[in-house]
């Protein structure tokens, strides 16, 4: 059971991803290259979403947003921290 919660916690964000891709321009309106979502999908999708809503809402990182990004960073950070633990751990 642990382990599904791992893995639809790891597709979530990217899916979300994809589909908002396919189906809406948001990725242009937020982004100046395709070379950043497709980092931020392969790294860091939660810090990716929250950064494209900041720019689609104002334009610009207020205090709130910026509030809202270091945990989407937090959030991503921590889950590549936990699989380098596991795998310490396997060897």
């Amino acid at each position: 059971m642990g382990c599904i919660i791992v893995i639809v916690a790891a597709i979530c964000p990217r899916a979300l991803m994809f589909f908002l891709w396919l189906l809406t321009d948001w990725f242009s309106l937020a982004f100046r290259s395709w070379l950043w979502p497709l980092l931020g999908f392969l790294f860091m999708p939660y810090t990716t979403l929250v950064y494209m809503v900041a720019m689609l809402r104002g334009g610009q990182l207020t205090p709130g947003w910026i509030v809202l990004l270091v945990i989407a960073v937090l959030a991503d950070l921590s889950g590549h921290g936990s699989s380098t633990e596991v795998m310490r751990r396997r060897a």
